[in-house]
């Protein structure tokens, strides 16, 4: 199975080189996808002398539309038979694809989850933020019947054929309830796996806002009730 590996990036100069040389590392990606999503700090510059290099491949989105439009384009340009969503800003470790891809390469799954929360190692750091995730996630499980421990966790990895006939309309960190009430409603096999964890906090650049859950709170109960 052919390896995509998407990169959703805003404003992460310091940040993208270094996860790009990580996930090369690995030597399991046939392809990686790095769609910046209107970055004004200098990643696009960055990014422009990588294209074409070591099988990366740049998108460039003339404004910031956000997280969610950003996997979304790199989805729809990957051509892996799995697709692999990797955040750029270091909080998840390339060393832990192998455990990932796992379950799919066994047959097992149709979609795997790096779970935050299931013994890994990690940074001990915001704890309210915590809180917030595990939250959704327990809404996520009252609204469609599962046992998930990290709705919210940026690793998620899945077969292509997951996307086929899958319409999807988030545009910022939305993207995470939706595609998860989607999948669910679908049936497909997930699996999670444990994961290792390095999170930044805001004066680091951490992104996601207070709004964002209250967001995703209203996403999971919109497609508890539509398609």
């Amino acid at each position: 199975m052919k390896l995509s590996v998407i990169i959703p990036v805003y404003n992460e100069m310091e940040s993208i080189q270094v996860i790009l040389k990580r996930v090369q590392a690995q030597n399991l990606a046939d392809e990686i996808v790095v769609v910046d999503d209107g970055s004004k700090d200098g990643t696009r510059d960055v990014l422009k002398e990588l294209d074409g290099k070591d099988g990366v491949r740049i998108i460039l989105h003339e404004k910031n539309k956000g997280k969610g439009a950003a996997v979304r384009t790199g989805m729809a340009a990957a051509k892996g038979d799995v697709l692999l969503i990797q955040d750029a800003d270091l909080e998840y470790d390339p060393r832990d694809y192998p455990t990932l891809l796992k379950p799919i390469d066994e047959g097992i799954a149709d979609v795997v989850y790096g779970s935050r929360f299931l013994g890994g190692s990690h940074r001990v750091t915001m704890f309210w933020h915590m809180v917030a995730n595990k939250m959704l996630t327990f809404m996520t499980n009252i609204l469609y019947n599962t046992i998930l421990t990290d709705m919210e966790t940026g690793y998620k990895v899945f077969r292509r054929e997951v996307l086929n006939g899958m319409v999807l309309h988030a545009n910022s960190f939305d993207f995470e309830p939706e595609f998860t009430a989607k999948i669910l409603k679908r049936n497909f096999r997930i699996f999670e796996v444990a994961i290792t964890f390095n999170p930044r906090d805001y004066k680091e650049g951490k992104k996601i806002k207070l709004k964002d859950a209250f967001a995703a709170v209203w996403t999971l109960v919109k497609y508890r009730i539509v398609e």
